[in-house]
């Protein structure tokens, strides 16, 4: 046989080959698209972590029965401290001890909890720039303001801004997780502090969420070969 005729068969099948790798991995491929959401329609289940259909019901739940039973205490024993009008709220923030990372949506917890509040009524909440300056000016993390001195000296500062306060707030995201082989239960739970500055009464609500996670098994990819492959 000619070599060089060998030689340009040998190359041609390589090219074959190569090409028919090529237009699978192509094939393989797929592509990213968008829509844009209306009103009616449902929030997406996150297929590995817990997402807006989760969050949202979690903070309508919470929110709702504990602003809730606040107001009818007010109802029920007014008190004669602070100014009349709606009570304001100190809303420190959302602290994440769930199995998960949240990401972005720790800023939207916030947000959303924040809104619900001065959608209330009977309650206004303290904008979050003024209660994170508050927190510098004293050298304080959330949790110190919670003793005796930290409260102290954190009220004080926030009048020193003209944005005095009847409540503290704290929110905590925690999770438990109960796995089956493939498949996975996580309970998500938001839970929401209160605490009067005036009395030092304290209240708690909370809000569960389960959702379930199924992982399925398919098959291994394979790269078809046409010199391999059965006639």
């Amino acid at each position: 046989m000619d070599r060089r005729s060998f030689l340009q068969g040998s190359l041609s099948g390589t090219a074959l080959w190569a090409g028919s790798l090529g237009l699978v991995s192509l094939g393989c491929r797929g592509r990213q698209v968008a829509h844009v959401l209306d009103s009616h329609d449902s929030d997406m289940v996150g297929s590995h972590a817990a997402g807006a259909e989760t969050y949202n019901l979690l903070i309508d739940e919470a929110v709702a029965r504990l602003l809730g039973r606040q107001e009818e205490q007010l109802v029920m024993s007014p008190v004669s401290y602070g100014p009349d009008g709606p009570k304001r709220i100190c809303f420190v923030g959302v602290e994440n001890r769930s199995a998960e990372e949240i990401g972005d949506f720790k800023e939207q917890l916030y947000e959303q909890i924040d809104t619900a509040i001065a959608g209330s009524g009977s309650f206004q909440p303290v904008n979050l720039r003024f209660v994170q300056a508050g927190l510098d000016l004293c050298h304080l993390r959330p949790n110190d303001l919670l003793t005796p001195d930290g409260q102290r000296a954190f009220i004080a500062a926030m009048e020193q801004q003209g944005q005095p306060f009847d409540y503290l707030m704290f929110a905590k995201l925690t999770s438990g997780t109960t796995v089956n082989n493939n498949d996975k239960q996580r309970d998500y739970l938001l839970t929401l502090e209160i605490v009067n500055i005036h009395d030092g009464s304290y209240d708690k609500e909370s809000a569960k969420v389960r959702k379930g996670y199924h992982q399925s098994h398919l098959g291994k990819w394979r790269i078809y070969n046409p010199f391999t492959a059965q006639r």
